[in-house]
């Protein structure tokens, strides 16, 4: 009998039948279902739609009613009510169209709005009644109720196992489930070694992207295992990315410890999906020592601190950092007295070197105040520098064993890798091998396949064990008698090694963050360091502040003093290289020489040679020609005869002479009497007057 809800209007319209199972498991297991929703067609055609305008919708088999997004048949079904082709929109129940409110409220509104009908195994509704549009509001607050309990019920058992640490969950490469359920070591050896590797190797540089060097460097492989694919579940070895090591790193599984709640899941409005990481303080369940690992709990404690100290260098705050390449031996290590922030490193060129300025500027650059200090590194860095060889003088003995084992340890483990990349190799070519052997010789599409891979194989084998030979060689050559000895020589001449100028900024600074946790820097009269070990001791530094360029480039009071007294007798040029004989040198390192004579004198007033000489009486040549009525060219006559004294001579020749003191020279004559010019003792008036 047609219900009396369905008017003409409504059969002049399809009638659309929307059938949806919500896994794939229940469409293959649960048929009777499918067949009841198929069955509703016959309500149609009971109510007076023919067959052949039954719209059947069922591409939705095997997806969830949660949300609409994914569901095209769904999004087809509103576009033909939004579009008014619908007379009546029909599901076994509620629960089938939709478990999500906001998507069925909004498939009623349509309905109401374009005169639709929507029936399900209980009776056919008109959205656009109050009382029916009501009864369907109820059942689709039902509809997604139901969902919420089936979720919660399944989380409930989910989070309860998780809480025992029992919840099976896909481990990371390097483990595995055993029959019995239990988690284990990768019974492949190189996959053991791979991993163990990657932590020996951290442990040893205190770097992620350093441990990516050293596996690039050294040529080594790293496993990953497939999660998709037609070859699901099959290692595939490839060279590290720095992402693929510090997901080991940062994997708790690796440390034994079974842990939930390491990321969240958030829907977007799309339909999509986004998955958050959470902080370790807000993950659900930790539970240490549930099955083996390759480091124990308080090694990956140790590792998450450092990698943490290593991003600081890229966050917000930049307070840490790995060590990097420049001379300054603090980076990182450094904390303003002032403030308490983290203080920065800037480099300046001195005298073609570069030397380090640590300056506190958070204050600047957050709140745009004035930089806190900045310090000199040059004098702090030589300061501790050598409280660290002080430090270290009792543990040079232990350095040096720790070393040589280090050095031991790791050419034994890349050589093991590398032998067992050999074997699989060569196991690998051995299989492929077999399988071209067991192949029909007459099929030969198959025996060109295999032994082509078997050729591949080979090719492989042969490149790997040549690589591993000659990397012995350089292992061998590397781990000699000469470099055990020198190794062992490392105690007596550690202060030696740490000034070389040729060990690396960055080997310094690491050698320093095992000893010292941070330097509190203070900029006064005098610098204060105050420097915290890593057991807890502290150890206090007073060092004198570098002193202005000014100051430094003034000459010191008994240079000048000395330059006085020696122009008593000398002349500029010879006072430089009399100075330069006695070792002396200007403030850049340089000698003296005429110019810088001369500075001197003008910078502090000193009277030159010159003027000293004629503050004595020294006469100039004209002067001497005058007083006796002869030409210059008399008085270098007078001067080679020796009855003047020259004393003083520029590079013109002019000088300025002495006359002998209480004499006087009387001039020669020519002619049939002559006689030459001679000194005369001065005694009387009448002798004077004749000798002018």
């Amino acid at each position: 009998m047609p219900d009396l809800k369905v008017a003409a209007s409504h059969l002049d319209r399809d009638a659309y039948l929307y059938i949806r199972q919500s896994t794939l498991r229940q469409v293959a297991e649960n048929g009777e279902s499918t067949l009841r929703q198929y069955a509703l067609r016959d309500r149609a055609v009971a109510a007076g739609w023919p067959i052949e305008r039954i719209r059947v919708i069922d591409c939705d088999l095997g997806k969830s009613g949660s949300s609409a997004a994914a569901r095209d048949g769904f999004q087809k079904l509103v576009s033909e009510v939004a579009l008014g082709k619908a007379g009546i929109v029909m599901g076994l129940e509620v629960s089938r169209l939709a478990r999500n409110s906001a998507d069925w409220h909004r498939l009623i509104e349509l309905c109401a709005l374009a005169g639709t009908l929507i029936l399900d195994e209980d009776g056919v509704y008109d959205p656009a009644s109050f009382n029916d549009r009501l009864l369907l509001g109820l059942k689709g607050t039902m509809s997604e109720a139901e969902l919420h309990i089936l979720k919660a019920r399944m989380r409930g058992g989910q989070l309860n196992k998780a809480r025992r640490g029992e919840l099976e969950m896909g481990p990371p490469v390097g483990l595995v489930y055993r029959n019995d359920g239990t988690i284990g070591l990768d019974p492949d050896v190189q996959v053991q070694n791979a991993i163990r590797l990657v932590f020996d190797t951290f442990d040893r540089t205190g770097s992620a992207v350093k441990t990516v060097r050293f596996f690039r460097e050294q040529g080594l492989l790293f496993p990953r295992r497939l999660r998709t694919g037609q070859d699901k579940g099959e290692l595939l070895w490839a060279l590290p990315q720095h992402a693929r090591i510090l997901q080991v790193l940062h994997n708790p599984r690796y440390a034994g410890a079974f842990v939930y709640g390491r990321t969240r899941t958030r829907h977007l409005p799309d339909g999509g999906i986004v998955v958050i990481k959470v902080p370790r303080a807000e993950w659900q369940f930790v539970v240490p020592g549930m099955h083996p690992g390759y480091i124990d709990w308080d090694c990956f404690e140790a590792n998450q601190r450092r990698l943490t100290d290593n991003a600081r260098a890229f966050g917000v705050e930049r307070r840490s950092g790995p060590v990097r390449e420049g001379p300054a031996l603090l980076q990182g290590r450094v904390l303003c007295g002032l403030c308490g922030e983290r203080m920065g490193v800037h480099y300046n060129q001195e005298h073609g070197h570069t030397v380090p300025v640590y300056i506190c500027q958070e204050t600047h650059i957050r709140r745009a105040g004035k930089v806190c200090q900045t310090v000199p590194g040059k004098v702090v860095d030589a300061a501790i520098g050598a409280l660290l060889l002080e430090l270290m003088t009792p543990m040079n003995l232990e350095i040096v064993m720790a070393v040589q084992r280090e050095l031991e340890a790791r050419s034994a483990e890349t050589d093991a890798l590398r032998r067992q990349h050999v074997e699989r190799t060569r196991y690998e070519a051995e299989l492929a091998r077999r399988r071209y052997m067991k192949v029909d010789p007459d099929n030969r599409l198959v025996a060109d396949a295999l032994e082509a891979e078997w050729n591949e194989k080979l090719k492989l084998h042969t490149e790997v064990a040549a690589d591993y030979e000659k990397r012995s060689k350089e292992r061998a050559a590397i781990l000699d008698q000469e470099a055990r000895r020198r190794i062992l020589d490392l105690a007596a001449r550690f202060p030696q090694i740490w000034q070389d100028p040729r060990v690396p900024a960055a080997e310094r600074k690491r050698v320093l963050r095992l000893l010292v946790d941070d330097v509190t820097l203070i900029k006064a009269e005098q610098i204060t360091a105050r420097v915290r070990l890593t057991g807890g001791a502290t150890r206090t530094l007073v060092l004198d502040r570098p002193l202005p360029i000014a100051q430094i480039r003034k000459f010191k009071p008994e240079l000048v003093a000395e330059v006085d007294d020696l122009l008593d007798q000398h002349c500029d040029r010879e006072i430089a290289e009399i100075l330069n004989s006695r070792g002396r040198r200007t403030w850049e390192g340089k000698p003296f020489n005429l110019k810088k004579i001369a500075f001197i004198r003008g910078a502090y007033n000193l009277l030159s040679r010159y003027e000293r000489l004629r503050r004595r009486g020294m006469l100039t040549t004209s002067e001497i020609a005058q007083r006796f009525g002869v030409s210059e060219t008399a008085v270098h006559q007078w001067g080679r005869e020796g009855l003047l004294k020259r004393c003083y001579k520029d590079t013109l020749n002019r000088g300025l002479w002495e006359v002998p003191p209480g004499q006087t020279i009387l001039k020669g004559c020519g002619g049939r009497d002559a006689r030459p010019a001679r000194l005369a003792s001065i005694t009387t008036p009448s002798t004077e007057q004749g000798a002018v």
